[in-house]
């Protein structure tokens, strides 16, 4: 065994990122080698910063350098960040020798729960991703993870819908309902981003109001 992965290939990442650069954003992109990154040309370089990390502590860390300060209109968490960690982790070879290898894993800190502590005016979006649920049930599920890390809105997956070349994007609000669904990966993008902005843009609007 070399290792334990997910089949997450952050290319819906990149595509976001694409997107928002083209609109005009500075973009700060998070990423886990060897995740896609955005491919970007000309003038957009200069908005687009890349982060680079291996751990749940390096994400952790650079939410806690990143956020603070209002500096972030949205935040789009949708990194496949491990549930669990090796307990112990050992810095040498481990020898073929050993009739049995107990590998240990307990759970790694939830991310996405210090957005909105370290930044509770940013625009939170949180992805999640079920397997083989109903509509219905998905949905649900999303609400209860949109409840429970304060995100403004929740984008769920389903893992069998994506092997099936049918990638789905039900967008989950905080009423409860799926406010678009959108097929495709660049599709999911754009309608993202037009998402995003239609909020922010009502928000600035109000808050001049007032």
């Amino acid at each position: 065994m070399r290792y334990i992965t997910n089949k997450s290939s952050g290319r819906l990442g990149a595509y976001i990122a694409e997107e928002a650069l083209q609109r005009g954003a500075s973009v700060t992109f998070v990423y886990g080698r060897p995740s896609a990154v955005p491919v970007v040309r000309g003038g957009y370089r200069d908005h687009l910063f890349l982060i680079a990390i291996e751990t749940v502590e390096d994400l952790i860390r650079a939410f806690q350098q990143e956020l603070p300060g209002g500096r972030y209109d949205a935040v789009i968490h949708l990194m496949a960040v491990l549930d669990f960690a090796p307990a112990e982790v050992s810095q040498e070879k481990t020898t073929s020798d050993l009739q049995e290898w107990v590998v240990r894993l307990v759970p790694t800190p939830k991310a996405i729960k210090l957005v909105k502590e370290l930044a509770p005016e940013t625009f939170l979006v949180g992805f999640k991703l079920e397997v083989g649920k109903p509509i219905e049930e998905l949905v649900a599920i999303a609400y209860d993870s949109l409840k429970r890390n304060r995100c403004d809105l929740v984008v769920a997956n389903d893992l069998r819908e994506i092997e099936a070349g049918r990638h789905t994007g039900y967008f989950v609000t905080p009423e409860g309902t799926v406010a678009r669904v959108v097929v495709g990966k660049e599709a999911i993008a754009k309608a993202l981003l037009d998402y995003i902005e239609e909020k922010l843009t009502a928000k600035r609007l109000t808050q001049g109001e007032g």
